[in-house]
């Protein structure tokens, strides 16, 4: 049983950030170690509520009160086995999850909610200071199984089928392992040894790795349906978002992964220098969410002249308000690392046009004020005004999966925004193709992607084997279906 009156002796922790000045000069995580005391105090806050909505919010289902209360005794060892038991990757959602299980933590009603994430990723790196365990399957079902796509949806799925005994190959396009986690996600917010580590775990317990390989080019669908038993289709939501304006040829204007990438190359070592950087460049990244922040921080690392991030919407209230009641996610301000490091966000703005040299380079942005009439935006009038740039960054989303090469080869059915269909057992309209994450829910959360993973590796177990023991933390009344 947790404490008691935890939550009334202590108040919320975080750890420290490396000073700004310190970590723009490098691409090292930007948190400071955690003293270990002190971690152990955030997780006695945890009120041992009678419903822990914290398990609400999570999409996995973590089992947060449990693990809190093993951690606040020092028993690292069963909270590991506690917190492994639903989520196969700990250290990725720790570091990268905007945490809806904190928003719905029964403390944060009226006080700061218990510091969740810290906690699992300190119950992580531990587990691991202690060495991974792989879990190599007892037996072998001889029932082969391709993944394509190797972000956390893909992974999850592979683990889970290769621990269930079947025979997985996970193929991958780029030429390393890891999807997002690779290349879209920089080194300062989750360093690449963390994924690393875990991929030599998957390895041990048997998944098969095939790099560099695009199935739907070096690979048809037939050939892939032809010599497996099933398919579960991880390939994401890569199609961005564009913004078509008059001057959006111009160069210098780019889709934000096509700048993120190469520079987490760089940091691989693939590269000796990106060829979009920032270096003494006036950015301006059009795009107010995670992509858009993980641009700001590239950018001072490279060494920006000048960074301003745009966004459509009005700036998000402070605190929690009467639209976003409680246990739900809150819209509301926040601060990344990125941000504290500097740059200017602008609110409620939308751009008109860019603007270009004679030589076709974009030198600056008009844009106007925007407000909201009739469920549309339209400019305020006498508001625009331009906006010295010379490079965009386009972080506006994604609309959902390549539809050419597999998805196009399988004949798999899409929704109206792009997604691929798939029923109440995360089949799609092919028979023995599955498919899971961001392909089929669209552009959501690495806990949205790890949890259907899961849940889509127990529903292709059930069907090779008759049944399956593997948890699905998604009932099939949460999987979206024909909309």
């Amino acid at each position: 049983m947790a404490d008691p009156s935890g939550f009334l002796k202590y108040s919320r922790e975080l750890p420290t950030r490396r000073p700004v000045e310190v970590r723009i000069q490098d691409w090292r995580e930007v948190y400071e170690d955690f003293d270990r005391t002190t971690l152990r105090r955030q997780a006695t806050r945890c009120m041992d509520c009678g419903i822990p909505f914290c398990h609400h919010g999570c999409p996995l289902g973590n089992l947060i009160p449990e693990w809190n209360d093993l951690v606040r005794r020092d028993d690292w060892q069963d909270a590991a086995d506690r917190l492994h038991a639903t989520n196969n990757f700990p250290e990725f959602t720790g570091r990268l999850c905007p945490a809806p299980c904190e928003a719905a933590c029964v403390l944060g009603i009226d006080a700061d909610p218990v510091t969740i994430k810290q906690v699992e990723v300190e119950i992580a790196d531990r587990a691991y200071g202690g060495g991974w365990q792989p879990q190599p399957p007892a037996r072998r079902t001889g029932r082969r199984v391709a993944v394509v796509g190797s972000g956390p949806a893909g992974l999850a799925a592979a683990q889970q089928l290769t621990r269930a005994g079947h025979d997985v190959t996970v193929y991958e396009r780029a030429d390393r392992i890891g999807g997002l986690l690779r290349y879209g996600i920089p080194e300062f917010k989750m360093e690449k040894r963390h994924l690393d580590r875990r991929l030599d775990q998957l390895a041990a317990e048997g998944t098969r790795f095939v790099t560099s390989c695009d199935v739907g080019v070096d690979v048809t669908g037939d050939e892939l349906r032809a010599t497996h038993d099933a398919v579960v289709l991880a390939i994401g939501a890569t199609v961005p978002r564009d913004l078509p304006v008059p001057g959006r040829e111009l160069d210098g204007v780019h889709f934000a992964m096509d700048y993120l990438t190469p520079s987490n190359r760089v940091c691989a070592g693939d590269l000796a220098q990106t060829p979009i950087s920032a270096e003494g460049r006036h950015v301006v990244i059009i795009g107010g969410g995670d992509t858009g922040a993980d641009c700001l921080g590239t950018a001072h690392r490279q060494g920006a002249a000048s960074v301003t991030q745009l966004e459509i919407l009005p700036r998000p209230p402070q605190r929690r308000d009467a639209t976003m009641p409680w246990p739900t996610y809150p819209m509301t301000y926040r601060v990344s690392s990125a941000h504290e490091e500097g740059g200017d966000r602008v609110y409620a703005v939308s751009t008109e046009r860019f603007a270009g040299t004679p030589d076709g380079r974009v030198a600056a942005l008009v844009l106007n004020d925007v407000r909201l009439a009739g469920g549309r935006f339209e400019p305020v009038p006498g508001s625009t005004r331009e906006l010295r740039c010379d490079l965009v960054l386009l972080a506006m989303g994604f609309t959902g999966p390549q539809r050419s090469g597999l998805a196009e080869q399988l004949g798999v059915e899409l929704n109206g925004r792009g997604n691929i269909v798939r029923d109440a057992d995360w089949q799609t309209t092919v028979p023995g193709v599955y498919v899971a994450g961001d392909a089929g829910r669209g552009q959501s959360l690495i806990v949205w992607a790890i949890a259907e993973g899961r849940s889509a590796a127990a529903a292709v177990d059930r069907a090779l084997s008759g049944a399956t023991e593997l948890p699905a933390p998604l009932a099939p009344t949460a999987v979206p279906l024909r909309a």
